[in-house]
């Protein structure tokens, strides 16, 4: 996933454990006992704080949508047990085994992807749900987790063409990439370059880099010496950094295209660079799974959420929260080891429908439903993933404001 920590840039164990101290098969899953319960492992603390807000009061809007249409099974979906993923692995865990000791049938996160891969065998070995609004990382499509792990965001392998088709459609041929070391920053850069080398551009350096690093001078002056006429800058909190670097080098949007992803999507982003200079990123374009695209969901989850700032990811958090309540309806129960083969196919092959409400009237009617979720059509492919992806293009404007430029979609190249 992406994310940039917008407040700076912008976690007790379960008893009886595996041999790597998680759960032991089974010990999380409220096996069937007629109430569907939910919680989340999502960022409360650390460098994607700022994810969030908007995810878990779109997991909490999707619960109070499902409630006022009856619930599910006959019965309300009970609060959702929270536990917050920060950016460290160790408390991402000790979260996921409190959430799983707690009994649910599915767990919505974590944020990132590095923060997933580090619960995922917890929680898929335990025959609990897992899924998540914001994984864009590669490596998911294949993982081997029987089953039980679910994505609404799109992999990075639909992202990375739009943002070199944006790069190239914006006339830049001698691109530089910089990126984080982690599965997130390698998974978008490589698809990126892949795209832009197919497109006929020089990727002139694709350069990743320790995000924990002091500073980054010598990685600005490897740009710099590549020479590009275009720079990908795919961060999340140290970002800022990075670009206040490339500004200084002669290398910000006044000079060549700067671009970025769904890990510097932010509104805040210009003021944590440029404290007072809010044109200082006037130009700077980038990709990420489109949020703000569907304006009414996000007036209606504001409305639910008055506080809320950022929006990024809600969509495909409340399709996560749907899709498995959905799938709960389909199969007759909350059993995850029974509803987690229904998830795949409320997604496609039936009666479109949008909402919680009209989906489980189509299933009571005993027709096969198709949710189209807020974050758009999901079509999800075997692997438990969308087959297409609804992409948004942003930029940031000479007062500072971030503006969605277009929405597109974007499919697997066949």
């Amino acid at each position: 996933m992406a994310g940039l920590s917008v407040v700076a840039l912008v976690a007790a164990g379960c008893g009886g454990g595996d041999a790597d101290g998680g759960p032991a098969p089974g010990a999380g899953a409220a096996g069937g006992n007629g109430v569907l319960e939910l919680g989340y492992a999502l960022p409360q603390t650390g460098q994607l704080a700022f994810l969030g807000p908007p995810q878990i009061q779109a997991a909490r809007y999707a619960v109070s949508q499902i409630n006022e249409a009856g619930g599910v099974l006959g019965q309300p979906v009970p609060e959702l047990v929270g536990g917050d993923e920060s950016d460290q692995a160790a408390v991402a865990q000790q979260s996921a085994d409190r959430v799983l000791a707690a009994g649910v049938d599915a767990l919505i996160g974590a944020a990132a992807s590095g923060m997933s891969l580090a619960i995922i065998d917890r929680v898929t070995g335990s025959e609990v749900v897992q899924c998540s609004g914001s994984n864009t990382a590669p490596n998911f499509t294949d993982y081997n987790d029987g089953g039980y792990y679910f994505r609404t965001a799109p992999s990075d392998a639909l992202q990375g063409p739009i943002l070199a088709e944006t790069i190239i459609s914006d006339r830049h041929s001698r691109v530089a990439i910089v990126a984080r070391a982690d599965d997130y920053g390698v998974g978008l850069a490589d698809a990126t370059a892949q795209s832009l080398q197919e497109a006929g551009a020089t990727v002139a350096t694709n350069e990743t880099y320790d995000p924990n690093a002091q500073n980054f001078d010598a990685l600005v002056q490897q740009v710099r010496g590549a020479q590009p006429d275009a720079v990908v800058v795919i961060a999340f909190e140290e970002g800022t950094q990075i670009l206040q670097g490339l500004i200084e080098a002669g290398l910000g949007p006044d000079a060549v295209g700067v671009y970025g992803a769904d890990g510097l999507r932010s509104e805040e982003l210009p003021a944590l660079v440029a404290p007072g200079n809010p044109g200082v990123l006037a130009g700077m374009k980038g990709t990420a799974p489109a949020s703000a695209a569907n304006e009414q969901f996000v007036t209606d989850l504001r409305q639910f959420a008055p506080d809320l700032v950022e929006v990024q990811f809600a969509p495909q958090v409340f399709d996560c929260v749907n899709i498995i309540a959905l799938a709960a309806a389909v199969a007759g129960t909350d059993d995850p080891t029974v509803f987690k083969d229904e998830i795949v196919g409320v997604t496609k092959d039936g009666t479109k429908c949008t909402t919680f409400a009209e989906c489980r009237q189509l299933v009571a009617d005993g027709q096969n439903i198709d949710y189209d979720g807020a974050s758009g059509p999901l079509e999800f492919v075997d692997a438990g993933e969308p087959g297409t992806a609804s992409i948004e293009i942003y930029t940031f404007n000479a007062q500072g404001q971030l503006q969605t430029l277009d929405t597109v979609q974007s499919s697997p190249t066949q």
